[in-house]
């Protein structure tokens, strides 16, 4: 599921600084290279676009949107631009956001990206990511007010919120971005669009009342993956948690990082692939070799969650995540394309060795996400 932040962001720093504790024999990572890391997902946006289901869409058709790939290109990729200096939209960042406010325009109209038993599942998931879309577009050009799109995103994005203050989400029994489980991630996620809006609608007020009662209600059974995101949203939205939730949960963070500095997905969880009992197991093979390893995405995401959250770079937990992500900006090659990129792999099957679930273009889907989030946590903290 694929964010504009307002952290005015200052020149690129040459090296880094070791973490605090580091023996004095140890190096200093390497810097990273967001030129790398932008081309990176303009390429995957491309594909995305290319490959991705088309759905009617008043009098045209738009490519659908992913989590794994359209959400984080969007929350990253206007940090990407600062970090470069480079101050226009891409023409990437300029499609999915006219494919959005189209979306919303032709909103009771549109083809949905699932019928059926998924059709509230595609309804919320829609509306949820499209406020996001197009918060995050508004912050990104600094207005002051919402757009008229981003206004109908936010009036759709209420009108579809249920009873107890979530939406309905796609459920496939895949995580992290499509089970049951992801619906917590989506109320965060909503709730971090509110957050980003200039001048959000006053509609929100209720809604948000709903929105906050649902994080907290449901915050203590949620997995440290789903607590995190509430964390992220909590930045953006007050009374989400409490001090002392916060310091339980930054302290159970650190409790998680791996001796290398990061943070692997696997651990995050548990994990139930919409399992109601055990014994929870994906849909299909996993590679458990490299589950096992620090990811770029659940090091991108805690790391940067942490900062958005206040800690400082030079803090223990976070300067050995910044470390790791430093160290890992590494060359992926698929096929015939090569990218400097951060790697993070499937939960449900094991993409890696081919087949049907491992095309070269579905290998790369957590990496997305990776990519995304190690960026931004690195933006972030210079």
């Amino acid at each position: 599921m694929r964010l504009a932040t307002t952290i005015v962001l200052t020149a690129l720093l040459a090296g880094f600084t070791a973490r605090p504790g580091a023996a004095q024999g140890d190096r200093a990572a390497p810097a990273w290279d967001p030129e790398g890391a932008a081309k990176y997902l303009d390429d995957r946006m491309d594909i995305w676009f290319a490959k991705a289901k088309k759905l009617r869409t008043g009098q045209t058709t738009t490519a659908c949107i992913s989590c794994h790939t359209t959400v984080p290109y969007v929350m990253a990729r206007p940090a990407l631009r600062r970090a470069m200096q480079a101050g226009a939209a891409t023409p990437l960042e300029a499609r999915i956001v006219e494919d959005a406010a189209r979306r919303v325009e032709n909103f009771d109209a549109n083809e949905l990206i699932y019928e059926g038993s998924k059709k509230t599942g595609s309804r919320g998931t829609e509306a949820v990511i499209y406020a996001m879309i197009l918060a995050s577009a508004d912050a990104a050009e600094n207005r002051r007010q919402p757009s008229r799109a981003t206004r109908q995103a936010f009036a759709q994005l209420w009108q579809t919120q249920r009873p107890d203050g979530a939406w309905d989400w796609l459920d496939f029994g895949l995580e992290p971005f499509e089970s049951v489980d992801a619906t917590y991630q989506g109320a965060a996620l909503a709730a971090l669009a509110v957050g980003i809006a200039p001048g959000a609608p006053d509609e929100a007020a209720s809604g948000m009342e709903k929105l906050r009662g649902y994080l907290k209600q449901q915050y203590s059974s949620q997995s440290l993956y789903n607590r995190i995101w509430a964390l992220l949203a909590s930045t953006r939205s007050k009374d989400l948690l409490t001090p002392a939730q916060r310091q339980a949960l930054i302290e159970e963070i650190r409790s998680r990082q791996r001796d290398d500095g990061g943070w692997a997905l696997e651990t995050l969880g548990g994990w139930t692939w919409s399992k109601a009992e055990a014994p929870f197991r994906a849909p299909g093979t996993r590679d458990a070799a490299l589950l096992a390893k620090s990811d770029g995405y659940a090091t991108g995401l805690v790391v940067y969650t942490l900062r958005q959250a206040g800690l400082p770079a030079g803090q223990a937990a976070v300067s050995g995540g910044l470390q790791w992500l430093r160290s890992n900006q590494r060359d992926v090659a698929v096929g015939e394309q090569a990218w400097h990129a951060w790697r993070a792999h499937s939960l449900n099957f094991d993409r890696e060795q081919g087949g049907e679930k491992g095309e070269p273009w579905r290998r790369m889907f957590m990496s997305d996400a990776a990519t995304a989030f190690a960026a931004l946590a690195l933006a972030a903290s210079e």
